[in-house]
């Protein structure tokens, strides 16, 4: 039997459906899902279908692993879930075979590789059969958005640079002379690492780490007064107010601390 999670640790469906498409984003955060990511983003097509694919199997297998986590034994989840997966990704090689037979060719083999990818198996052991089937398809939606998206502009990247096209219309004047390792695996590397930079700057930088910290603090924003930590949650002019959490987390020990010393002594 799955594990019961905590009421007061349940997340919202926007914060369900919101980490994956930076903080938690499957293919730039937590690097999962690597090889269709490098192997289909030579062309847009191509990246959007197989990103909207793996959505589709994301939030379908999520929304039934989670009525069934009840249901399932502990012993022999993984391959039940694994077979709730397969169940989905024929449903949409099938429905990709018999309506677009241009991008299954395209896409190959990794579109029934999507029973093994780590990013759908990984949702299902991780959330949908911890929680409720609302939080398990907007989870779904969300890692699966964020994948597409981190693909598609990949995709778009590596086809204009590589083939001096967009969507097969020629974008690039035809004095430039397109790259041609841009849409080699070497390419896909370089765009993908630049890509990674880009999000953790993006998540690092001062204004979005603030509005984080803001809305994690919540309700307790009032209480930054009395708070010996100036992380300027109560300032939002400042935008050097979030600080790392692990530094926040050590200057509150080293405060707590003091204090206690503080006691003791009287």
């Amino acid at each position: 039997m799955a594990v019961a999670t905590n009421v007061a640790d349940e997340p919202t469906l926007s914060q369900a459906f919101s980490k994956g498409l930076l903080e938690d984003n499957p293919a730039l955060r937590q690097m999962l899902g690597l090889c269709p990511t490098l192997a289909v983003t030579t062309a847009v097509t191509n990246g959007l279908g197989m990103g909207m694919a793996t959505t589709f199997v994301l939030v379908c297998s999520g929304v039934v692993v989670s009525c069934l986590r009840r249901v399932i034994p502990k012993t022999v989840r993984i391959p039940a879930f694994i077979t709730i997966i397969a169940s989905f990704v024929t449903l949409t090689m099938m429905l990709v075979k018999a309506y677009l037979p241009a991008l299954d060719e395209a896409l190959g083999i990794y579109l029934p590789l999507i029973v093994v990818n780590c990013i759908v198996l990984g949702r299902a052991e991780m959330f949908a059969s911890k929680h409720g089937p609302l939080l398990a398809a907007a989870d779904g939606a969300g890692m699966g958005l964020g994948f597409t998206a981190t693909l598609t502009l990949m995709s778009a990247i590596r086809e204009v640079l590589g083939a001096g096209t967009f969507l097969g219309v020629r974008v690039l004047p035809p004095f430039v002379e397109p790259m041609i390792i841009m849409v080699m695996p070497a390419g896909g590397f370089a765009v993908l690492g630049v890509l990674i930079a880009a999000s953790v700057w993006l998540e690092q930088h001062p204004r979005h780490r603030h509005k984080v910290v803001r809305r994690a603090a919540g309700p307790s924003a009032s209480l930054c007064a009395a708070c010996p930590i100036n992380c300027g949650i109560g300032d939002p002019t400042n935008e050097a107010c979030a600080k790392d959490e692990f530094v926040e987390m050590l200057e509150a020990a080293v405060e707590a601390a003091r204090r206690e010393r503080e006691e003791r002594d009287e």
